[in-house]
C-alpha cells in the first residue's frame, strides 16, 4: 500500500514561531483536514505513527503541530493564564490555519488538546470553521480524579530519570512545560474552570471518545461533552483504555474515528443552523 507524502515547516504565529508536520494523502483529498492538537506534555512528535496512519486510513490530510513553548516551538517564559485554551482557540489556531491555507477542518484534541478542540469549534462557529470536532480524553471540567492524577504525575517527574523523558521531546523547555501543566491545574483558583459555555456554542458534530480506565477523568466527561453540545454529537467509551486511545488501541480509535467522519460526510450529521 502507497504511503502519502509528509511535510515539515515553521510557521510565524503571536508570540513565536510554531513548528508543524504535514501529512497528505495518496490521493488528493475531498475533506477538510485534520488537525491534532496534543496535551498538557506532548508534542508532534508523541503522535508518533498515528498521524500517518490516520492519514492513511482516512484518506484526509493531516496537521499536527507544537504549541509555543513545547516540542520544537518557540520557548515561552511566563506561566500560561488561567485563560490559556480560549487564547490558543482565538490567537494561535486561527494564525496557524490562515498560514496554511486551511478554511474548514476537523480539530482532533487529546486530553486539554481536547478541550482545545471544543473551544475552537465554539468560539468560531459563526463561520463553519469547523466541520466536526473530535475530543479524545478531554475534560470538561475538574474532578477529583484528575486533581489526583496530576499530582501523581507531578510526584512521577520529580524522579531526574523520568524527568529525563520529558527532556528529550522538549529539550531545555521540559521544565517549563512539566509546570505549565501541574501549577496551572492544581491552581485553586482554576478549580472552577469549565466548558459548559463552550459546548453550548458548539453546532458541528461532536465525538467525544474516553477510555474507561482514563485516570485523569471519569466517563462523566465525554457524557457531559456529548450531552452538552448543541449540535448532533456521540460518545463512545473504550473498555479496558487508559488515557491515551491513540497509542493504546490505535486500530479501535481510527476504526470510530472513520465511522464518525463518514456519517458527517455522508450527511447523517449536520451542523446547526445559526
Amino acid at each position: 500500500m502507497r504511503r502519502g507524502k509528509s511535510e515539515e515547516k515553521y510557521v510565524d504565529v503571536p508570540g513565536g514561531s510554531i513548528y508543524v508536520r504535514i501529512w497528505h494523502p495518496v490521493e488528493p483529498p475531498t475533506s477538510p483536514p485534520i488537525v491534532l492538537l496534543h496535551d498538557s506534555l506532548g508534542c508532534v512528535a508523541l503522535w508518533r505513527e498515528f498521524p500517518a496512519q490516520l492519514s492513511l486510513s482516512l484518506g484526509r490530510t493531516v496537521v499536527a503541530y507544537d504549541r509555543l513553548g513545547f516540542g520544537r516551538s518557540s520557548e515561552r517564559v511566563e506561566r500560561p493564564s488561567r485563560r490559556f485554551i480560549d487564547e490558543e482557540a482565538e490567537i494561535v489556531f486561527p494564525s496557524l490555519c490562515a498560514s496554511l491555507g486551511l478554511e474548514a477542518v476537523v480539530p482532533f484534541g487529546h486530553s486539554v488538546g481536547g478541550g482545545m478542540a471544543i473551544a475552537i469549534a465554539a468560539i468560531h462557529s459563526r463561520v463553519k470553521f469547523c466541520s466536526s470536532l473530535i475530543a479524545e480524553s478531554a475534560q470538561p471540567f475538574i474532578e477529583e480524579q484528575t486533581i489526583n492524577g496530576i499530582e501523581a504525575a507531578k510526584q512521577y517527574f520529580s524522579n531526574p530519570i523520568n524527568m529525563g523523558k520529558l527532556t528529550k521531546y522538549h529539550g531545555n523547555k521540559a521544565r517549563w512545560v512539566l509546570a505549565a501543566w501541574t501549577e496551572t491545574w492544581l491552581d485553586p483558583e482554576f478549580r472552577g474552570w469549565n466548558l459548559g459555555c463552550h459546548l453550548k456554542e458548539v453546532q458541528c458534530p461532536v465525538l467525544a471518545i474516553h477510555g474507561d480506565n482514563d485516570e485523569y477523568g471519569s466517563v462523566a466527561f465525554p457524557n457531559f461533552i456529548a450531552g452538552s453540545a448543541s449540535g448532533h454529537s456521540l460518545a463512545v467509551i473504550m473498555d479496558r483504555v487508559g488515557h491515551v486511545p491513540h497509542h493504546e488501541d490505535p486500530v479501535k480509535v481510527m476504526e470510530i474515528v472513520k465511522s464518525f467522519l463518514a456519517k458527517v460526510d455522508g450527511g447523517s450529521f449536520v451542523t446547526v443552523s445559526s
